[in-house]
């Protein structure tokens, strides 16, 4: 206990037990009360704070990170003394104290500075400028009695600073006694036998681990750089063998990382990045990115992102090899019942080194191995200070940019584009691909290669490391380094997570309050999971990593490496780049042959097998398909399909039973009827979550056009069960609260959820939800609040659509539609398509009787080319959309431009295929820009009297003659 009489100021009578009650949770509390002595983080402080008097103070125009280095040097005076009497003085010395005082500043700053604030606001500063208050701030802290004054009223600040020193010193202490042992061997295996001369310097990076231990890198006096990992190697060491392996199969050639394994740690060779010669270098190293994809493919590698490549002219080169064999985390739920997310969790998608895109406040940002762009802003906010030096001094949270890595292979000084290598990529994974398959029993069974991996320690990473960091950094608040509860209860946000890792979270807690980032252990032939203190924790997955690696290695085939290569080519269509909802490419020159209906009935059952041929199910009789989908209109991402009817299984199975029904085959049904299982939990879900429901909003992407397809279906597939499942999706609908803050859009608001309700018959429920939607719809006509120019899906032009067709001469509705017809005039081209360009506002126009628009359209229609996108949304398709709403007014000038587009667009199929509106026409299975809507198209093209508009909402080709028509 910390009540002697002759102890430092940090220990009177008076704080003793409330002292120790704040600094320690419950159970270490009792731990010290029984063991009758101080942990040894206290016993640092006490050291501290007790020998050592008043230091110098910083002078005026110093950092303030020195000078707050000053309060803190007690605590480093020790860390000099320790590393003095272990024998190490001079130059090494100095950069330790530097680094191990720079994180203690890190730690203390918030602190610190809190008790800034509080000294100028009672007015105790001297100075006559903002620094110099600053300053005198300082000095009033400097010293070991003064420091413990401080750590009385913050008990956890003084276990986190005091850990941190301990742990720093024996970490340095341990490396610098490993390399004295291993310099001999080290010349030998990774110096080319030169001694290279003194230690000069020690870099740390990456996350700490194991009491504060991380990844270093040495450099000796000759410049020589060498790598210290304070962890085991083997994995490593067999990841070379296996890629060695590769290369003689192979005309590979991939580079290794040469390495010296220790038991429990290991050195590294330091790979420099170099730029590539030319052109051809460029293409072979993107070459061997691919065939090192499909390595950590078959492997199940994770966590490849652009810190752990480094691209050495022609050759990618992966430093840090430690996820392979990663068991896959299932999340509770149906997400773990469908097949398609359980494939892309174990596709090439998740071993980090294709385009992975993190969301945040500030955009996305591609971390993965071939990304890591230079320049590119943070997603999220970090902290920082603004005044730093100054007595105003305070924390704030702004973007920040991200310098990149080095995994990128330069030419002339630029960053290659990955994308732009597409093919050399494939052609790369397919070379390893086929290898690895011809030669699977090399790898397998009791003999095989992989055998040599069984007990290697591989991390799991059971939770995003980011987390961690995340929840280390918001420790640091003053409020958390008070009182041990708090911070506890900062940390215990870990028990909200995944109910399956719960048995690891009093072992996160233990890492977390050393300062550690948690570390835990998994081996390739077991199922049980290992704490960094070397706990076991059995039966903690649900299959060991190599007897799944075997069973995918046997399982590679055709199909999988056809889907496979899918997934390569839709990740990279997903970096990041500018959204353009407009087709700009044209196809001239095609052909116009006769087409009838059978041809484009036979179009879109090609189609149709196509989205078969993609779908992922599961002998429990689930189906999905993974697609790419566009979010928040500002990113693409690869994911499996939601139950949207827009991008979602509703929409593909939408199309697929209205194949099935203009063909009589019932297997388009009976894959429809498989696809759409999960709506009624998709529903429950919603409706036990209203954020979440909130979020889904009731427009064509979302509830409406959720009712909207289960409405369809029922229908379509002739089961009158589907009925339940329409009105707990319209109870969900008339449970959300209208946003005045949120234009109601056709996409996501009440355009398209009158649109949608209107197409429903006989269910009281929409007739009242069509009257509330039309009324908030009024209302905004009213206000006029949104810059015109945005299109039918987000402007004015879904507004005046859905209350043209819901009003009558005469009436508020009609009226505000005319109104809203003239309010989104484009100020410039948005293209030929629905979602925002011209086929948009001609629908709206026309069917307010705009003859001159009519005229307009018609001759724009007859003379322009074919859009190479045939999509829904800002393709071909939905461009002639007005043509089939024309056609069935008996306009007698239409029917022939209809037919010649007809001609071209078969045509546009026949030679260059259904070209989808995805970015790089990535064949994706959705309806809105994807092959389902594409083949739905072609459909209404054939038999408009049979196949409703779904761009528009209908449920039936009859029109009313009412309202704006």
């Amino acid at each position: 206990m910390l009540s002697s009489a002759t102890a430092s100021p940090l220990r009177t009578d008076q704080r003793d037990s409330a002292w120790w009650s704040a600094a320690l949770r419950p159970d270490e509390l009792r731990s010290v009360e029984r063991a009758g002595g101080m942990p040894a983080w206290a016993q640092y402080v006490e050291r501290s704070t007790a020998a050592h008097p008043c230091t110098p103070p910083v002078a005026a125009g110093e950092e303030w990170q020195q000078a707050f280095m000053h309060c803190l040097q007690p605590l480093l005076t020790v860390a000099r003394d320790d590393l003095t009497a272990a024998g190490h003085t001079g130059v090494l010395t100095e950069q330790f104290l530097h680094r191990l005082g720079l994180q203690l500043v890190k730690q203390a700053s918030r602190t610190l500075v809190l008790e800034l604030a509080r000294a100028r606001d009672r007015g105790e500063l001297v100075g006559a400028t903002p620094a110099l208050r600053f300053l005198n701030f300082t000095h009033r802290l400097v010293g070991g009695s003064e420091l413990a004054e401080l750590l009385a009223t913050y008990p956890v600040l003084a276990r986190v600073l005091g850990e941190s020193c301990r742990q720093s010193i024996e970490g340095h202490l341990e490396l610098l006694a490993r390399l004295a042992e291993d310099r001999d061997s080290l010349i030998t295996a990774l110096l080319d036998g030169r001694d290279p001369g003194a230690l000069v310097s020690i870099e740390t990076s990456g996350d700490a681990h194991r009491g504060g231990r991380c990844t270093a890198i040495l450099t000796f006096a000759n410049g020589t750089r060498l790598v210290y990992k304070p962890r085991s190697l083997d994995l490593h060491g067999h990841f070379n063998e296996l890629v060695d392996w590769l290369n003689t199969k192979t005309g590979l050639d991939l580079r290794t990382v040469e390495l010296l394994r220790r038991p429990d740690y290991g050195w590294l060779e330091y790979i420099a990045s170099e730029p590539c010669a030319d052109a051809g270098a460029v293409r072979r190293f993107y070459h061997r990115q691919g065939a090192l994809l499909a390595l950590l493919y078959v492997l199940d590698g994770t966590d490849m992102h652009y810190e752990n490549l480094i691209a050495v002219g022609e050759q990618p080169v992966l430093v840090d090899i430690e996820t392979l064999f990663h068991p896959s985390l299932l999340p509770p739920g149906a997400l773990s019942r469908d097949p398609a997310y359980r494939t892309i969790q174990s596709s090439v998608y998740r071993t980090a080194l294709l385009p992975l895109l993190v969301a945040g406040e500030n955009g996305v940002a591609d971390v993965s191995g071939l990304g890591g762009d230079e320049g590119a802003t943070s997603p999220q906010n970090v902290a920082e200070w603004a005044d730093a030096g100054l007595d105003s001094m305070h924390l704030i949270r702004r973007p920040r940019i991200r310098p990149g890595g080095n995994n990128r292979p330069r030419l002339d000084g630029l960053a290659i584009e990955p994308r732009d290598h597409e093919i050399a990529i494939l052609m790369g994974f397919r070379e390893a691909y086929e290898a690895i398959a011809r030669h699977r029993s090399e790898l397998l069974g009791p003999e095989g290669i992989l055998a040599s991996c069984a007990n290697d320690p591989v991390r799991f990473v059971p939770r995003n490391t980011s987390l961690y960091a995340s929840l280390l950094d918001e420790s640091t608040h003053p409020d958390a380094l008070r009182d041990a509860g708090a911070r506890d209860q900062l940390f215990d946000l870990l028990w909200e997570g995944d109910p399956s890792l719960h048995s690891l979270v009093a072992r996160e807690l233990t890492d977390l309050w050393t300062g550690d980032v948690p570390l835990f252990t998994v081996r390739p032939n077991s199922r049980d999971v290992w704490a960094s203190d070397g706990t076991r924790f059995p039966g903690v997955l649900g299959a060991a990593g190599l007897a799944v690696v075997a069973s995918k290695i046997t399982a590679l085939s055709d199909v999988d490496a056809h889907r496979q290569k899918w997934l390569i080519s839709a990740s990279l269509a997903t970096r990041p780049e500018p959204i353009v909802h407009l087709s700009t490419a044209n196809r001239s020159g095609l052909g116009t042959a006769e087409a009838d209906p059978g041809m484009l009935l036979t179009a879109a059952t090609d189609i149709a097998d196509e989205v078969v041929a993609q779908v992922i199910s599961d002998p429990g009789g689930a189906a999905n398909w993974l697609g790419l989908e566009l979010i928040d209109d500002s990113h693409w991402a690869v994911r499996q399909m939601g139950a949207g009817l827009t991008n979602g299984y509703l929409g593909t199975a939408l199309f697929l039973a209205q194949v099935g029904a203009l063909t009589g085959a019932d297997r388009y049904c009976e894959l429809a009827r498989d696809a759409i299982q999960p709506v009624p939990e998709l529903l429950q879900a919603l409706g036990s979550d209203p954020e979440s429901a909130q979020f889904v909003g009731p427009g064509l992407h979302g509830l409406g056009g959720i009712s909207y397809a289960l409405n369809r279906l029922s229908t379509l597939l002739g089961d009158g069960g589907l009925a339940v499942w329409l009105r707990a999706s319209l109870e969900l609908a008339d449970q959300l609260t209208p946003d005045p803050t949120e234009f109601p859009t056709y996409a996501e608001g009440a355009a398209g959820g009158l649109a949608a309700m209107q197409s429903i018959q006989g269910i009281p429920a929409a007739v009242r939800l069509a009257q509330r939607y039309a009324d908030e719809l009024v209302s905004t006509v009213g206000r006029a609040a949104r810059a015109p120019g945005q299109g039918f899906a987000r402007g004015y032009q879904g507004i005046a659509w859905a209350l043209g067709k819901y009003g009558i001469p005469g009436d508020k509705y009609l009226d505000a539609a005319h109104t809203a017809a003239d309010l989104d005039l484009p100020s410039r081209p948005n293209g030929q398509g629905w979602c925002s360009g011209d086929a948009g506002t001609a629908l709206v126009r026309l069917a307010a009787g705009k003859s001159a628009d009519l005229e307009m359209y018609l001759r724009t229609a007859s003379e322009r080319p074919v859009l190479a996108d045939l999509s829904l949304c800002h393709g071909e398709l939905g461009a002639v959309e007005p043509l089939a709403w024309l056609a069935e007014r008996d306009h007698p000038a239409v029917e022939g431009v209809r037919q010649r587009r007809i001609r071209l667009v078969l045509a546009a199929v026949q030679q260059y295929g259904p070209q989808c509106g995805t970015p790089r026409s990535v064949p994706s299975p959705g309806l809105l820009t994807g092959l389902a809507g594409i083949g739905y198209g072609l459909l209404r093209l054939a038999f408009p009297e049979r196949v409703p508009s779904v761009l528009l909402l209908e449920s039936t080709t009859g029109w009313r003659r009412t309202g704006m028509r």
